[in-house]
């Protein structure tokens, strides 16, 4: 693969954690009759920020819901909304809005030296 697909890859909205500065990971996920993208990568021990905009009124979508991490926003239609996360250990993680009917799924890798 090369340095171009890697970083095109990377570019697309919320499909893995991108660094922003050394170890902040950023991802962002569109919110219109669903999560997209509904998976998103991360890597353990680094803080992630996600940023979430929801492009639809409907009342199920007006908040996310991280349950291991004892995290939830209220998003707003049409507005970024940012959550800030460290994911301590690898696993998976569901994300849900507020009734559990649109889930996601964060994926945390575990850390690797020099990530």
């Amino acid at each position: 693969m090369t340095i171009h697909q890697i970083f095109e890859r990377l570019s697309r909205p919320g499909a893995a954690a991108q660094r922003a500065g050394s170890d902040l990971q950023e991802a962002r996920v569109r919110i219109k009759g669903g999560y997209e993208p509904d998976t998103i990568f991360a890597s353990a021990g680094r803080p992630l920020r996600l940023t979430f905009y929801r492009e639809e009124t409907a009342s199920c979508s007006e908040r996310v819901v991280f349950p291991a991490f004892g995290k939830s926003a209220t998003l707003p239609p049409f507005q970024e909304v940012t959550l800030e996360l460290l994911p301590e250990q690898a696993g998976e993680y569901e994300f849900t809005c507020g009734m559990g009917m649109l889930r996601g799924r964060l994926v945390v890798r575990p850390a690797v030296s020099g990530d």
